[in-house]
């Protein structure tokens, strides 16, 4: 073996949460690993460079912002302060792995099953070969085909969070989870922010009565919420940017493109390797994550799963139980996955809508309240945040909690007791009888769920 060439008990293609968790992991328990990744600000993965941790410090500053404080001076600040903790991550990353596994810094293309050629950052090719390798190359913002998307001055989720000079007026295209966490994390910042978005209605898998919520926090907050208007170019106009619609104009500095991910698959040679892809480029993978190829999997945002880091935390632990373990554990083992958008307060959903339940044949009982309006929670009140909504849904013969919608202040972290909760199988009562900390979020359970009453969706 010459030194151009690398044979491996385990090749992974991408620094993601699960790829880099197996790596550790297999490299650990004596294993040969190499771990390929082709960009060194991406140590680590997408979720510590620049989504969940980055974005989420971003949101933090910008609620600390004070009214007198200059939006331009008050965002550098925060940006170098974001900037200094992804460093820190990053290294710390890297860190784990250096003298556990072969870590090569490069673009790696599939030319045969299990078998891959990286162009290594110094220019050099070396062939690398895995006994089992794992692809968790993740996602990137997608590019919708809008003219002038590549204007100065017209950011996607990544980018944004460097934008130079600090947009007064912000144009976001798209009213998803990201475009709603980036409205209404600069509104905070001092932005003047629009958000255009072609469905006719706010977050349309949640109840009506949370996305009205939603839009009055929002709104009185000074968001413009445009939805049923379709975006037809971007052009330049003065010093800023107008982004044209099929009804109108929206002038903007900067305009936010947020219109979903892309899996990064193209260039990787997945043909040589014997993997298929969907249609939109995301690996297919079984129930055990497995690809159309034996000793392939695929982990993490690019197998077409839920887009979170802690679904490629649990990639891992089920990749781990097919090359490591008794090959049991699947996807399917999933119940009552919680999700959260960290727009100010923060919105946490997990299990069904009291629609979706009804639409299963359960016999539905439903409470929704106000967050000012509940009397046994005044956490809220104390944080000065007293907005939003919570709805619980549970099934009436069983009593058991089948979805819940927090949309309050600490509702990250209550949404994990409920999701705990429902995987559990306790009961309704037993939450609405618990003893919790005051002041408390929880301490809504007590109270909202003494509210359920008969739901027959009118």
């Amino acid at each position: 073996m010459s030194d151009s060439e690398l044979d491996v008990d385990l090749l992974v293609v991408g620094w993601g949460k699960a790829g880099k968790t197996l790596a550790r992991r297999y490299a650990s328990a004596g294993r040969s690993v190499a771990l390929v990744e082709r960009d060194p600000a991406m140590y680590g993965g997408t979720c510590i460079n620049v989504a969940c941790v980055p974005t989420k410090d971003l949101v933090v500053a910008a609620e600390a912002r004070r009214p007198d404080d200059d939006p331009q001076e008050y965002f550098t600040r925060a940006v170098a302060g974001r900037d200094e903790l992804v460093h820190g991550l990053n290294g710390a990353n890297h860190r784990m792995l250096e003298g556990l596994a072969t870590l090569v810094d490069g673009s790696a293309r599939f030319i045969g099953p299990r078998e891959v050629a990286v162009r290594t950052s110094d220019g050099e090719t070396l062939t690398i070969r895995g006994a089992t390798v794992v692809i968790g190359t993740g996602t990137i913002p997608a590019r919708p085909e809008i003219p002038g998307l590549d204007l100065p001055g017209v950011y996607d989720s990544t980018t944004i969070q460097h934008a130079d000079p600090f947009p007064r007026r912000l144009a976001v295209i798209g009213a998803g989870f990201v475009g709603l966490e980036f409205a209404s994390m600069f509104q905070l910042f001092g932005s003047e922010v629009t958000v255009l978005d072609p469905r006719t209605e706010l977050l349309p898998k949640l109840e009506p009565a949370v996305v009205a919520t939603v839009r009055d926090v929002l709104g009185a907050r000074g968001v413009t919420l445009r939805t049923a208007t379709r975006v037809r170019a971007i052009e330049r106009s003065g010093d800023g940017l107008r982004v044209l619609l099929e009804d109108g104009a929206v002038d903007a500095d900067a305009v936010l493109v947020a219109t979903g991910r892309t899996p990064v698959t193209a260039g990787l040679g997945l043909e040589a390797a014997g993997v298929a892809t969907d249609d939109r480029g995301f690996i297919r993978v079984d129930e055990r994550l497995r690809a159309s190829a034996e000793g392939v999997y695929a982990v993490g945002d690019v197998n077409g799963g839920p887009q979170f880091t802690y679904i490629s935390l649990d990639d891992n632990r089920v990749v781990w139980d097919q090359i490591a373990g008794e090959g049991r554990r699947t996807t399917t083992d999933r119940v009552a996955v919680p999700n959260t958008t960290f727009i100010t307060p923060p919105l946490s959903q997990v299990g069904l809508t009291p629609a979706e339940a009804l639409s299963r044949g359960h016999e539905v009982l439903y409470a929704a309240k106000k967050v000012a309006d509940i009397a046994a929670m005044p956490r809220p009140k104390i944080l000065g945040d007293a907005d939003g909504i919570i709805t619980f849904t549970a099934d009436a013969a069983t009593r058991q909690l089948l979805g819940a919608t927090l949309f309050c202040v600490d509702s990250q972290e209550v949404i994990n007791l409920v999701a705990l909760a429902m995987r559990a199988g306790v009961t309704v009562d037993a939450l609405l009888n618990g003893i919790w900390t005051h002041p408390s979020s929880t301490e809504a359970l007590n109270e909202v769920l003494a509210e359920l009453a008969p739901y027959d969706g009118s």
